[in-house]
């Protein structure tokens, strides 16, 4: 089993100064799920090379038994610092890809047009795409091989707006994901603000915040299973 995990590779925080990047925790869970799972992990981005963490995301207060054991992990950060760029893969080497969130994909990955590409050759193959938190906001222009929104009647959930309120982001950020994926024709749901939450729509796996990144990553690896 083949797994891509695709990161962001903007770093700035609209017009406030502050920087931001890709949540480690949500790419940490779901990395050893998969890792633990057997599976092969390639890890990718626009840019290439080393991403951008989200310096809140590496906080104390957001640090979790995964987070700790990737920052411990030589190989697993070794990874991170030589990311493959985007524009050299191809859907037919991987059985899935999975999506981390963090602020930066609303800039980068939302509107990166190999992106849109992959994530469409994923569905035209029959594949699953998973995505997290605000990740699933990078599906808004993404379409089905008939040309529609590719969330248009399906169930999908993603960050909030009250959770996006929250952070005090919701001036700052290019679009608000619930209301996109709503704009978009997406059939979307939410549970209470940063609880775990998922849903799962045929090929379509998206989860609502950082909290859901393992259980997001659990139903793929479940799907891949069926």
């Amino acid at each position: 089993m083949k797994i891509l995990m695709v990161l962001t590779s903007h770093d700035t925080l609209g017009n406030t100064g502050r920087k931001t990047g890709f949540w480690l925790e949500e790419l940490a869970a779901p990395y050893y799920a998969f890792k633990d799972a057997g599976a092969d992990i390639v890890l990718a981005s626009p840019k290439g090379g080393n991403p951008p963490l989200d310096p809140k995301s590496n906080e104390p207060d957001f640090q979790t038994e995964f987070t700790h054991r990737f920052e411990g992990d030589a190989e697993a950060m070794a990874q991170l610092a030589n990311t493959v760029r985007l524009d050299s893969v191809s859907q037919a080497d991987f059985d899935t890809v999975f999506y981390p969130g963090g602020h930066g994909p609303l800039w980068d990955l939302a509107e990166d047009q190999h992106s849109i590409a992959l994530i469409e050759s994923f569905i035209a193959a029959g594949k699953h795409v998973a995505l997290v938190c605000h990740a699933p906001g990078v599906l808004r222009h993404v379409k089905t091989p008939e040309g529609k929104p590719l969330v248009e009647g399906r169930k999908v959930t993603g960050f909030t707006n009250s959770e996006e309120e929250a952070v005090g982001l919701t001036d700052v950020v290019p679009f608000l994901v619930e209301d996109e994926l709503i704009a978009k024709g997406g059939i979307y749901s939410k549970g209470a603000d940063w609880s775990s939450y998922v849903v799962t729509d045929g090929q379509l796996i998206t989860g609502q915040n950082p909290t859901s990144s393992a259980a997001t990553a659990a139903q793929l690896l479940k799907q891949l299973a069926v």
